[in-house]
């Protein structure tokens, strides 16, 4: 029997790369608080390369994982560390790829392994080049939004695939500071509308969802000129090592 409960906070905890999860205002204000602005750029670069090839490669099961193109983050923005086979993308991702009304947006200590598969590499991880790039020269956060609105208008940034998906079961990710909590789970980007098609949040329903820009709904008119991604999260039984996600406490 599982005996997985997830609580308001551990959605919170999701708030990364999609935005999951209820924002409690009170929580939402003071970690916004503590991450006004961007943190010198060395605080989101990781100084051993290793060790950010096997934290991306954690995000996924060996058997996804160990022919998948890696990505690790350099001073100029992402770069390709390991040529893959098999179509997925594991990468780290850092506070910057989540959602923009995220309080955590620029919280320097965010490490999240993601694996991402053929669909997803493909259409989503040009998302995350062009942010890591724009970062890594000092842009502001609406420089970004207008580059990745530009990026669009010009068929610079692919359409959405169908199929597009994420794994995020690493043992050694860090979300976000909501208790530093993590818990192994699908993610599943969709132009699906509405989350409630997918049972998202229903009494009893292990799905949950939420758009991929921001997170707020009072936000919402700011995603003119981006695709509606909607991204629902499942959790998932065990960690990419196949140890069970109820051993593993903070």
């Amino acid at each position: 029997m599982r005996k997985n409960k997830i609580g308001a906070t551990t959605i919170t905890s999701f708030a990364l790369l999609v935005g999951l999860g209820t924002m409690h205002q009170v929580m939402a204000q003071d970690a916004a608080s503590n991450y006004p602005k961007m943190a010198p750029i060395d605080q989101y670069l990781m100084a051993d390369r290793k060790a950010e090839i096997a934290l991306a490669r954690s995000a996924a099961p060996d058997s996804i994982s160990r022919d998948a193109t890696i990505l690790v983050l350099g001073r100029k923005g992402y770069e390709t560390a390991v040529e893959g086979k098999n179509g997925f993308i594991c990468v780290v991702g850092r506070s910057w790829s989540g959602p923009f009304d995220w309080p955590e947006f620029w919280n320097p200590k965010v490490r999240a392994a993601d694996c991402l598969n053929p669909q997803a590499a493909r259409s989503i991880v040009p998302i995350f080049y062009l942010r890591a790039k724009m970062v890594m020269a000092g842009r502001s956060k609406a420089e970004m939004l207008s580059a990745l609105k530009a990026a669009y208008e010009n068929k610079q940034l692919p359409d959405l695939e169908s199929g597009a998906m994420d794994y995020m079961m690493s043992k050694s990710s860090y979300l976000t500071d909501e208790g530093g909590h993590n818990m192994p789970h699908l993610m599943f980007d969709t132009l699906v509308k509405d989350g409630k098609d997918w049972g998202s949040g229903a009494e009893g329903s292990p799905v949950m969802s939420s758009p991929y820009w921001f997170v707020s709904p009072e936000e919402q008119p700011q995603i003119k000129g981006l695709p509606p991604i909607l991204v629902f999260l499942v959790p998932a039984p065990n960690w990419s090592d196949g140890t069970p996600a109820d051993m593993h406490h903070h």
